[in-house]
């Protein structure tokens, strides 16, 4: 028999009752606000079935009840004796489920939960649990495959993670699963009407529940020494340990990280290709070296009314060169390229998972349904089987107008920022320094695309609350019906966050800017603004790059490090003021435990911010990788990290999460495969309509007499008769020759001494027509890819 003298610490590192024995499964926390500092100690039931006799562990409950209600009654105002009530019909259901109970009686109470083997063997068997009676030994390959597969197990043996296989088949959560299940099942009906931890947790009888970190096993430290460190990042990730310790649905989510940041090496390669061609052969380009030309004397149309000069086409010859970096011929072979690789990695995931299913035996799960997550505002239980459409159509039309309301935000910001464009892009043309004039453009674009930032994170912030909001309004019956219906708010508002900017420089700019003599204005005084002779796909590129880099920076390391430690320490101070009696209470010798160490740490909220960070990356990878080949680059290098970072972070940061059995990731596959199809035109579009490819073939094979690129840039620019500016739109000032009759602008029309003049001309038909032929062709054979 274990002594129960609490003055002996305990010897496994503070994770057994008091009695040493003991193994702490699981703990319970609440608070209690305490008139009167009283010493520690702890009430400890044999996990004996009480009766409605006051048995031993009923008169241990009574005391706290009686004190709780008191201090309630003194400290804490109405409402926390009827917790207190709560609190011990919950627990005397434990107990009579055989779980057996510690309990302390300080400021912050730990409610310690042990299961006995006699419980964990009977919900083994109620959960049909199943493990493996024998190893299984495989027949070792001979011959010339036996010689390969040695050979390749020789060249992969550096990338493998330095951890034993496991041992236990039950495993380090096996218990915590069971526990879990009791706590989720145990109902308090005479107190109020509520079924599960969870639902007791919304109401703030208790303030928290988790199992503990068991740091004196070998795997917390095999993770972190085999995991959560960046010097073991060319590794491969030690999936079944993961599994062992957090469970299958986390293990899930780091085997897909895994696969997805693997297969990105061959995209990265192939994006550092494409750029690397551009570079080599920019000098031998001949539209680049004919923007460039000064003595070809391009004299382009003034970029905005009356402030505006005439201005040499050569001044773009940075811009030209630029953009021919990422627009050029191997472009569109990698734009098919990504579109095959899509496909191929949603099969190798799917590949991945049925043999992680195979090896965790997942194959004949059944998903788990849990009860319904939240309570209404007002901390009510709903019975959602017994809602009618009627009672749910008010949530509904809200989430509808909500969803609406915030589309509007989205569009509002991005017109705002255009805006911006155009109103900085007119005051800064007048100032009289001509090489200040020179960098507007660049000027007026680089500020433009920090606001953009700026706006997508706040809003990332904003649309994450109102879709949980939201969510909570439909009232859905399971804590999967609400997760599914969730994520799907959430990346709908932040995919839209993330992605309006670069579809409107992508599709819209430029598109309705007018000619000159017939612009198109914004409140009757500003031009919509035009895209450069180049292009818009250089700005397309620093759109993407900027957001996405910038989110991937500011979320991993504000976000993810600098924002959960200021909130622990806030936390800490507030407990520290709330509780100002806490320290006094507190024996200065005695040890600190393991539950008083894994409190402190941050709560575990789910993998759904893991996945949705990693989703719209994906988006950023595959929707417009067309204009900017390097975004699979940034990708890997930010992904690198990324799994470390998680991986310190579910080692070390938060508290250990429960294990959650799953045999897939859900409806992030469907996700993803809707972003796979749907980049496939997007980038079909990027590429017709927004790159210069299709007018330079056009041109090319069409109109050029010499079956060259040689008078390319002559045969995309328009005339324009300077007399036919409009009254009061003209030049104020200008450095050109005043008696200057004819300017440029980038477009197909048909010169002013033509019968229609600035009509449409036959060859921007047939540009129009080679590009969604080329649009048709790049959707079936990507098509064909992915389906």
């Amino acid at each position: 028999m274990c002594e129960q003298d609490e003055s002996v610490p305990c010897p496994r590192g503070g994770l057994c009752f008091a009695d040493g024995c003991r193994r702490v499964d699981y703990v319970l926390v609440y608070h209690c606000k305490r008139r009167h500092s009283q010493s520690r100690h702890s009430i400890i039931s044999n996990g004996n079935l009480p009766s409605l006799s006051p048995t031993p562990s009923r008169r241990n409950t009574q005391p706290e009840l009686a004190e709780v209600e008191l201090e309630a009654g003194l400290a804490s105002g109405p409402g926390e004796g009827e917790k207190a009530l709560i609190r011990e019909e919950f627990e005397r259901g434990l107990q009579e489920e055989g779980l057996e109970i510690e309990r302390d009686k300080e400021t912050v109470r730990f409610t310690r939960l042990h299961v006995p083997w006699s419980v964990l063997s009977r919900e083994a068997e109620l959960l049909k649990i199943k493990v493996p009676t024998k190893r299984v030994s495989f027949t070792q390959k001979t011959g010339l495959a036996g010689a390969i597969s040695s050979l390749w197990e020789k060249l992969n043996q550096p990338f493998q993670p330095g951890v034993p296989e496991p041992q236990n088949p039950l495993g380090t959560n096996r218990c915590k699963k069971e526990v879990l299940e009791i706590l989720r099942r145990t109902a308090c009906t005479q107190t109020c009407q509520t079924m599960g931890i969870t639902s007791l947790l919304a109401k703030g009888v208790y303030d928290s529940a988790f199992p503990l970190h068991d740091h004196i096993l070998y795997i917390p430290q095999m993770l972190h020494e085999e995991w959560a460190n960046y010097g073991v990042f060319f590794k491969y990730q030690p999936a079944d340990l993961i599994r062992k310790y957090f469970g299958e649905k986390i293990g899930l989510y780091f085997a897909w990280l895994g696969v997805y940041t693997q297969l990105l090496i061959p995209a990265s390669a192939m994006g550092i290709v494409v750029f690397l061609y551009g570079w080599l052969t920019v000098d031998t380009n001949v539209p680049s070296q004919e923007m460039c030309d000064e003595r070809l004397n391009f004299t382009m149309c003034p970029l905005c009314d009356r402030v505006c000069d005439y201005w040499q086409l050569s001044s773009m010859c940075s811009t030209a060169r630029a953009s021919y970096l990422f627009d050029n011929h191997a472009t569109v072979a990698f734009a098919i390229f990504m579109s095959l690789w899509a496909a191929v990695f949603l099969e190798h995931w799917k590949r991945r998972q049925r043999c992680l299913q195979h090896r965790w035996d997942l194959t004949d799960m059944e998903e788990e349904e849990v009860g319904t997550l939240f309570t209404t505002t007002h901390n009510l239980p709903i019975a959602s089987e017994s809602l009618t459409w009627k009672d749910r159509l008010p949530g509904y039309c809200v989430n509808v107008s909500s969803i609406l309301l915030m589309v509007g935000v989205t569009f509002s910001a991005v017109f705002g920022v255009i805006l911006y464009r155009i109103i900085v892009f007119a005051v800064m043309s007048m100032n009289p320094d001509h090489e200040a004039k020179a960098n507007v453009r660049v000027t007026v674009t680089t500020t433009a695309v920090i606001i953009n930032l700026l706006v997508v994170l706040v809003l990332d912030e904003i649309y994450g609350a109102v879709a949980v909001w939201i969510t909570e309004l439909e009232i859905p019956r399971t804590e999967a019906a609400f997760e599914e219906h969730l994520i799907l708010k959430a990346f709908l508002l932040k995919s839209m966050n993330a992605f309006a900017p670069v579809f409107y420089v992508a599709f819209f700019k430029g598109r309705f800017a007018g000619r000159p003599g017939d612009y198109v204005y914004v409140f009757k005084d500003f031009r919509m603004e035009e895209c450069a002779p180049a292009g818009c796909l250089i700005e397309v590129c620093i759109q993407l790059g900027m957001i996405m880099l910038g989110k991937q920076l500011i979320q991993n390391n504000v976000f993810e490090i600098a924002i959960p430690k200021l909130k622990k320490m806030y936390r800490t101070y507030k407990e520290e003021k709330e509780g100002g009696e806490k320290k006094k209470s507190k024996d200065p010798n005695r040890p600190r435990h393991r539950w008083d160490l894994d409190y402190e740490l941050e709560p575990y909220e789910g993998l759904s911010p893991e996945y949705m960070e990693m989703i719209i990356q994906y988006g950023f990878v595959t929707l417009f990788v067309a204009s900017f080949p390097l975004a699979p680059v940034f990708a890997l290098l930010n992904n690198v990290i990324e799994i470390r970072l998680d991986a310190a972070k579910f080692v070390t940061e938060i508290r250990r999460p429960d294990a959650v059995r799953a045999k897939e990731i859900g409806i992030w596959y469907n996700i993803l495969s809707g972003i796979s199809k749907f980049a496939v035109i997007t980038n079909a579009f990027v590429i017709s309509f927004t790159s210069e490819f299709i007018p330079r073939m056009v041109y090319q094979y069409l109109y050029s007499d010499t079956g060259t690129m040689h008078g390319f840039t002559d045969h995309t620019l328009a005339y324009f008769n300077t007399s036919n500016f409009k009254p009061g739109t003209a030049p104020n000032s200008t450095r050109f020759d005043r008696e200057l009759r004819i300017c440029r602008y980038k477009d197909y029309r048909d010169p002013p001494w033509s019968p229609e003049s600035y009509q449409l001309s036959k060859q921007y038909w047939s540009v129009l027509a080679a590009r969604l032929a080329f649009v048709i062709f790049f959707q079936v054979s990507g098509t064909t890819f992915i389906f």
